[in-house]
């Protein structure tokens, strides 16, 4: 397991800058800082990213709903897809698009505005390029989230306080330009760095970012297979030669320090606000008891001897002490979030070698390793995982059913990832919500609400671009 970045040092770095003193003039005020420091936007702009991919609450964050994992017990009406009570969409888009974007942008700004030579510049030019990486991941999610997106012409404050909405399909183009351009830029000469300790995911480790851009710009790539498989191929051999992850122990993972505010989401939600608001669905528990899932108890406690979840969607409250509850493992305050890991990497080659493009090794192989490092990781043993694979083999005949089933189990807990995959592979089999049909699972969120007042002429071009604005309607890349 790689070492702790602790946040606090981000604290140390803004008390560093406020407490510096220089002589000003009669009319400045002392005490406020006129610029925020390049390190101090970098790292809050990081956290808040791994934050909202993992959080939990349903005012932010209710793919772990969507996607079946949990299901909630006082109040069910999210699992159902109420996403306007509590503005769901406008919470979700603002805090990748103020908080993670817009910081990006400018501590992107003032750095490209500093002329350094040497070292200095590959030094400037590593964390722009990191810098960008982060955004670029920003933007795949919320594009997944909601379909076109305000992207040209977006995060130009009162220039351009009506933004019109990029089509999804080039997005995701510019996405992968910008992936090749950062990958190309990084230098990874050990005497050269980026963000040092105000980088709380590698430390500054440039080497590492390169084989995380890289892996970010796999997953962008097969999200297109079923869209553009030429455009797909091409992107996803790139990502492979550049180089992905080659173990977890290089995954994107951020390890929480574990004293408040900097925590789990699970632990805020259970033990700092003491609420029992989730547990899980049947369709999770029960899809791993048939399989023999050596991760069960890994996830889950037993409940009367048995592993119990309950019924995804219902129309009614559930009993939180009537079902299994998580592990130990995830109410812990320092439980890791993890933004993409050398697991979901290892299932995505599996699809590529599947698709028959160059990427180095056979679906099978990939398969299989990407079900034993999900079983390591979550503590199980290689016995445990070679008894699986024996149980529960690939299946070229049907290779989306074997990844994307096994993929949705490896996933577990990253709701973002999750319900992006279950989209496009169509694997597994969720449970119809009571009172539904199968096809009202959603397919993408709502536009944020506050777009129809704010923004509302292009509001309404981008969702009759779509095909509507509704939770139904699928985005560019879910063909089948």
């Amino acid at each position: 397991m790689k070492t702790i970045k602790y946040i606090f040092s981000v604290l140390v770095l803004v008390i560093a800058f406020a407490s510096t003193s220089c002589e000003k003039l009669d009319n400045i005020n002392p005490k406020a800082a006129t610029e925020v420091p390049v390190n101090t936007l970098f790292s809050n702009a990081q956290v808040a990213l791994v934050n909202q991919v993992n959080n939990m609450s349903v005012n932010y964050n209710t793919t772990r709903l969507l996607v079946q994992y949990w299901q909630e017990t006082t109040y069910f009406s999210e699992a159902r897809y109420d996403f306007s009570s509590r503005n769901i969409p406008d919470n979700y888009s603002t805090a990748l698009y103020r908080d993670v974007i817009m910081d990006l942008k400018e501590a992107k700004t003032i750095l490209e505005a500093n002329v350094f030579t040497g070292p200095l510049a590959i030094q400037r030019d590593n964390q722009v390029a990191i810098a960008d990486i982060l955004q670029v991941y920003a933007f795949q999610v919320a594009v997944d989230a909601f379909g076109d997106m305000p992207y040209s012409e977006a995060l130009l404050g009162i220039a351009d306080a009506t933004p019109a909405y990029d089509d999804a399909a080039t997005i995701y183009t510019d996405l992968l330009a910008r992936l090749t351009a950062d990958i190309a830029k990084l230098s990874v000469d050990a005497s050269q760095g980026s963000y040092g300790s105000a980088d709380f995911i590698y430390g500054g480790d440039v080497a590492l970012w390169k084989k995380f851009a890289a892996s970010l710009k796999l997953r962008i790539g097969m999200r297109l297979a079923d869209f553009n498989a030429t455009a797909a191929k091409a992107a996803v051999e790139s990502a492979y030669l550049a180089g992905v992850f080659a173990s977890q122990s290089e995954s994107g993972i951020l390890y929480y320090p574990g004293v408040y505010p900097h925590v789990n989401t699970i632990y805020i939600g259970f033990s700092v606000d003491g609420r029992l608001d989730y547990i899980p669905t049947n369709t999770l528990v029960n899809l791993m008891k048939s399989l023999g899932d050596p991760r069960l108890p890994l996830y889950f406690t037993q409940i009367g001897g048995d592993y119990l979840g309950a019924v995804a969607g219902a129309d009614a409250a559930a009993t939180y002490s009537a079902y299994s509850h998580f592990a130990d493992r995830f109410f812990q305050p320092e439980f890791e979030a993890i933004l993409i890991d050398y697991v979901e990497v290892q299932f995505l080659l599996a699809e590529a070698a599947q698709r028959t493009w160059s990427v180095g090794g056979t679906a099978e192989n990939y398969f299989n390793n990407g079900v034993k490092e999900s079983i390591l990781y979550w503590e199980g043993t290689d016995a445990d995982a070679s008894a699986y694979l024996a149980a529960n083999p690939y299946n070229a005949a049907n290779w989306k059913q074997s990844i994307g089933t096994q993929k949705w189990l490896a996933l577990y807990n990253r709701g973002v990832e999750a319900w992006a995959e279950w989209r496009r592979l169509d694997y597994p089999v969720l449970n119809t919500p009571t009172g539904m049909v199968y096809t009202d699972i959603p397919k993408r969120m709502p536009y944020p609400f506050n777009e129809i007042k704010n923004n509302k002429d292009n509001y309404v071009a981008a969702s009759a671009a779509i095909g509507g604005d509704d939770w139904r309607t699928k985005l560019f890349w879910d063909i089948f």
